[in-house]
């Protein structure tokens, strides 16, 4: 299994029965609505997560996030658990096993991007002790809250979001455009946009 978020879902409290969820996460999927309640948004700090959440917002580029969530324990079993210093390491027949596997998103530029981002996620890591300080530095450490009434506010890009993503161009990162990086800012818990009145919002 890949690393969980490193907070605690008991800290946020959410009813099963609840509809003032933000409203993606309302009649969908218990997996979808497990995400929204006890994931998306929630402060993490561990770099393995911060892989995964990396690679899984890459994949979803022209896709459903449920068709990727519905495929995530495949990504864990097929790319070791998101270790990036393993992935790192693959060569052409980790390649080809991956790009074999019905169980994920089979695209050979997504599936090399997996890999080429592992390398520049390690330069990272090596240049500022972790991918957490690189990232976290960029907002001071504190999440930033909006406070958002409807999902159309909801921006698909930010200045934020802008600004790290020709970072991690620049620094030989593969599917980070603007978009999938402000979904990365928000999956992370960097961006609180859940909902105002959403009862997992943090304030």
């Amino acid at each position: 299994m890949g690393a969980r978020p490193n907070h605690r879902a008991e800290e946020y409290p959410v009813t099963d029965t609840d509809d003032r969820r933000c409203d993606w996460a309302r009649n969908t999927s218990e997996l979808m609505t497990e995400y929204h309640d006890t994931e998306w948004g929630r402060p993490s700090h561990d770099d393995r997560y911060l892989f995964e959440m990396l690679v899984l917002e890459g994949a979803q580029a022209g896709l459903s996030w449920s068709t990727v969530l519905n495929k995530r324990e495949n990504y864990r079993r097929a790319m070791d658990g998101f270790d990036f210093e393993r992935i790192a390491s693959y060569g052409q027949a980790e390649t080809d096993r991956l790009l074999a596997d019905p169980g994920i998103v089979r695209n050979r530029l997504k599936v090399a991007s997996v890999v080429r981002n592992a390398r520049a996620f390690q330069r990272v890591r090596e240049e500022f002790g972790s991918f957490d300080s690189y990232l976290w530095g960029r907002v001071e450490g504190t999440p930033v809250v909006s406070h958002w009434t409807v999902s159309e506010e909801v921006p698909v890009t930010t200045d934020l979001s802008d600004r790290l993503s020709k970072d991690l161009k620049k620094r030989g990162f593969n599917f980070v455009g603007s978009t999938i990086i402000n979904s990365y800012l928000q999956a992370t818990g960097v961006f609180d946009d859940h909902l105002v009145g959403c009862p997992a919002k943090r304030t």
